[in-house]
């Protein structure tokens, strides 16, 4: 897990992604980067919790193995582990959002090419695939 002062980054460069994509490049952009801030927050707090509870546990020699009274240090990293890992997919799929935004292809289904439906966009902004392509798992 990285550390929590690291900038998180999704699948491109996140400031590439921020700086050529303008707000009014589409109505869905100040909605895309507020989410954005909020996941990248998110990560920042939950990769610093993670180094919290490593250093706790250098500290200690306790067996939290077989604590009765608690949960485990171990299973503590891995929830924490998992929510970082769940919000940096969220992050990734926000910076690809964003790509499609600055490539003009923003709300179009992925695999027909049909428009996607502004009340999907509106629900799920990051959908790369609109409603009928979804229901048929294409």
């Amino acid at each position: 897990m990285s550390r929590g002062d690291e900038e998180p980054t999704g699948q491109v460069a996140a400031h590439d992604v921020v700086a050529n994509t303008t707000e009014d490049a589409h109505p869905a952009v100040p909605a895309l980067l507020r989410a954005r801030t909020e996941v990248i927050e998110r990560l920042r707090a939950l990769r610093g919790g993670f180094d919290e509870i490593v250093a706790a546990s250098a500290d200690s020699n306790a067996d939290d193995e077989h604590d009765p009274e608690g949960a485990t240090i171990a299973f503590e990293r891995a929830q924490v582990d998992a929510l970082a890992r769940q919000a940096q997919s969220r992050l990734e799929e926000i910076d690809a959002a964003l790509s499609r935004v600055a490539a003009g292809t923003y709300g179009r289904c992925e695999v027909c090419a049909r428009p996607i439906p502004a009340e999907r966009l509106a629900v799920r902004p990051t959908a790369q695939r609109c409603v009928g392509c979804v229901a048929r798992r294409v």
